[in-house]
């Protein structure tokens, strides 16, 4: 078995649904992701994946959430735009591209400052 990890990031505004606190308000993280995927078997080139193949498919997720206003997107309509939940979000989004059968998403962390992060797994 084999793991392997990207870091990449994202910019965005958010304010949490059900919070007391300064965090109700609207406030702005620069986010860093990790990506965790395992891969059991390595392709004819010695890749679990190739890491161009992971960056791109996270970005293009991303890219999705990236300077935007979390709690207007379709995912956060009904559920606070939390570190927690845009784990999950990345996580189920990126399975479905990604798990194959051999190639599967381990792991995401979302880091909403350098001191503070939530990780998401199945």
């Amino acid at each position: 078995m084999y793991k392997l990890a990207i870091h990449t990031s994202f910019a965005a505004a958010h304010c949490l649904i059900n919070y007391q606190g300064d965090c109700e308000n609207l406030h702005g993280h620069n986010w860093k992701v990790e990506v965790n995927v395992t891969a059991q078997e390595l392709d004819k080139a010695g890749l679990g994946i190739d890491f161009k193949i992971l960056k791109q498919e996270t970005n293009s997720i991303l890219r999705t959430l990236d300077h935007k206003y979390l709690n207007e997107l379709a995912p956060f309509k009904d559920l606070s735009p939390s570190s927690e939940n845009i784990s999950r979000h990345l996580y189920n989004e990126l399975s479905k591209r990604l798990n194959d059968g051999n190639v599967k998403v381990e792991s995401i962390t979302v880091w909403e400052s350098d001191n503070a992060a939530a990780t998401y797994y199945e």
